[in-house]
């Protein structure tokens, strides 16, 4: 009978240390990329006229602003000044979560250095922040509930910001985070080459949205690289808008007289997808991406389900 009961007492010590554990809570998408900006007024122009985004008041920052894309989606500018002006444009990213203080509180337990407490802004979202492996700021966002209608703009090319990417130079550092911790999943690698990784792929946990990692060399184990411009530094950060149709969102562009910016020519990319990039004053390039690829892709397959809208 002791026997038993030991027994049983060992059981509920396992439960309740089970039961006890932190978990991870959902995250279902991304949020935004914050970004720099030294010419407000064009920048303006791009996000509006281009780009069709609907202009807000930034609530976590009184000199920002937001362009918003959906009701939780959106890229906030942030304007810099001569005196303190770097190559780097890339301020933050931040993804999408139902529970902030549970994430805060889930990466504290795991040794993340995490605030005290979230913030709620006065939109009525939570925020809090922390940084990577290789310091880069990272945001988690629970939207305001009820989350608030955005009246869609018809001139809009999308409403939908399908993944952010930024500079890495480490990839296995950083999948100590965004994997190891966040449960980000495996979607696509390549590179110009086909035997050079250059570009990888993490999905959210719990949604289609992706994080892609734009690999660098060199000796820097942080931000960008000392020989690196501007311009290029632009093209690495970068965030990306899902269209069902590329002939038709050109088409819509250039009907407005909305190409006047700096872009490519629509092309397929090494995933397979058809895609154009524009960019901002500063240089931050907008890509303009199909949800779903139209050939195979190069150096991997997709691993998972693409986004459908």
């Amino acid at each position: 009978m002791k026997l038993k009961l030991v027994a049983l007492g060992l059981l509920a010590l396992m439960f309740i240390g089970a039961s006890g554990a932190q978990e991870r809570p959902k995250i279902t998408g991304v949020s935004h990329l914050a970004i720099d900006t030294m010419d407000p007024a064009k920048t303006e122009y791009f996000f509006v006229h281009d780009l069709g985004a609907i202009k807000q008041s930034d609530p976590e920052n009184p000199v920002g602003v937001r362009y918003a894309f959906n009701s939780v989606q959106f890229v906030e500018v942030l304007p810099v000044f001569a005196v303190d002006v770097s190559k780097n444009r890339f301020d933050h990213a931040a993804f999408v979560t139902p529970d902030a203080e549970a994430m805060r509180a889930y990466l504290k337990s795991k040794g993340v250095a995490t605030p005290d407490v979230v913030t709620t802004l006065r939109d009525g979202s939570k925020v809090f922040e922390v940084k990577d492996p290789e310091l880069n700021r990272v945001e988690f966002v629970q939207p305001p509930r009820p989350v608030p209608t955005l009246a869609k703009n018809p001139q809009a090319v999308s409403d939908h910001v399908i993944h952010v990417g930024y500079i890495v130079h480490d990839p296995a550092l950083e999948d100590t985070f965004y994997v190891d911790l966040l449960g980000f999943r495996p979607y696509w690698h390549g590179g110009m080459k086909d035997d050079e990784t250059q570009w990888i792929s993490q999905q959210v946990p719990d949604g289609t949205d992706w994080l892609e990692y734009m690999v660098v060399k060199g000796p820097e184990k942080t931000g960008i690289p000392a020989d690196m411009t501007q311009e290029v530094a632009g093209i690495l950060d970068h965030f990306a808008l899902g269209v069902q149709n590329m002939e038709k969102s050109v088409d819509l562009l250039y009907e407005g007289d909305r190409l006047t910016a700096k872009h490519s020519p629509p092309q397929i990319g090494r995933d397979g997808k058809w895609q154009i990039n524009l960019y901002a004053p500063d240089g931050t390039r907008a890509e303009l991406m199909e949800f779903q690829p139209s050939v195979k892709p190069c150096c991997s397959p997709f691993l998972l389900p693409s986004p459908t809208q």
